[in-house]
């Protein structure tokens, strides 16, 4: 079988040591053009493909970063959000000579995270706020790897890097553009209180209402159950207007409100989080609160890269801002 040319091939075919042909392939130390010559010639001669990997690897870098995802999360890459996200990762990798491993986590000392980590397979990791354990927080301390986390987290500290869109921004936002059209009671609807995003989303819901006349929704696994809380809101608490945390709940309040024969938006307006691509086809068409995932895994990226070019790279909050995108689920201002 044939195992393709070595050093030791090239180095007898110059007439040198194994040792300058390696110092030409990796530029550790100055070497006369004449013999760089000779050497890229051989190399050609006899079809040498130096092992970049090896090199790198040589060297303490891989010229890889990695995206750690969250293994019992099966729809991870069926949200158009968070691939338009890695795309972005992906993008900023190239231009920056790195490639973009992806990698599942499970919380255990030996999971692929973790080895990548201890084998300095990557030079930096991207995490995103869900996927933050302690073992892979431990592993990365330990072995100095650089690391960003994608998405506001509760457990900040001085030296960690985070991404995530301005969500106290966008509810400020969503709150006003309701405001000025004409809507005087408005709900905001979730399905994860716990969560960081929605917590500030809240927040600025909150603010632009200056914590008068509030009505936060909790949305239950059982459609029946929102239906219910929709109708008591409505009915009896005068809500004239919802603010959604993502478009799945929007879609489920403006079925509500049909069965209710309440008409949006001339009676009740809708507004909600995130742009996915059915939204404009809603009937109505929604407005939302639009979230540049692009953005937020292209900053991801870059931050984690300055980062791995110098240690000392601190650039702890990095928020993204949102748009409002006005369609017709809510009257014209």
């Amino acid at each position: 079988m044939y195992m393709g040319a070595t050093l030791n091939d090239i180095a007898k075919k110059v007439g040198v040591s194994q040792s300058t042909v390696s110092r030409v392939i990796n530029g550790t130390a100055p070497i006369s053009d004449e013999m760089k010559n000779k050497v890229y010639k051989a190399m050609k001669e006899l079809n040498y493909h130096p092992n970049s990997l090896a090199r790198n690897l040589a060297k303490g870098k891989s010229l890889t970063i990695g995206l750690v995802v969250d293994a019992d999360n099966e729809n991870a890459f069926a949200n158009t959000f968070f691939t338009r996200s890695v795309y972005a990762m992906e993008k900023v990798a190239q231009r920056n000579g790195y490639s973009l491993l992806i990698t599942n986590d499970v919380e255990e000392k030996s999971s692929p995270a973790c080895e990548l980590i201890f084998g300095h397979r990557v030079d930096g990791l991207i995490l995103t706020a869900s996927d933050l354990n302690q073992n892979i927080l431990l592993a990365l301390r330990n072995e100095n790897i650089p690391w960003v986390v994608m998405g506001e987290t509760s457990e900040k500290n001085e030296t960690m890097n985070w991404v995530d869109m301005d969500n106290l921004q966008g509810g400020v936002k969503a709150v006003e553009h309701l405001l000025k059209c004409g809507y005087r009671k408005i709900a905001y609807v979730a399905d994860d209180l716990e969560a960081m995003f929605t917590k500030r989303r809240i927040q600025g819901y909150e603010k632009a209402l200056e914590g008068k006349n509030t009505c936060i929704i909790f949305k239950e696994k059982n459609e029946e159950e929102l239906e219910r809380k929709i109708i008591e809101s409505t009915e009896h608490k005068h809500v004239d207007a919802f603010l959604c945390s993502n478009n799945i709940i929007a879609f489920q309040v403006l079925q509500a409100l049909k069965k209710l024969g309440k008409q949006v938006p001339t009676e009740i307006g809708v507004v909600t989080f995130d742009n996915y691509p059915f939204a404009e086809y809603m009937d109505p068409p929604l407005t939302v609160v639009d979230i540049d995932t692009y953005k937020l895994g292209e900053m991801a990226a870059e931050v984690l890269i300055n980062k791995i070019k110098d240690q000392n790279f601190i650039q702890r909050e990095n928020l993204i801002s949102t748009e409002l995108i006005p369609r017709l689920s809510t009257r014209k201002v």
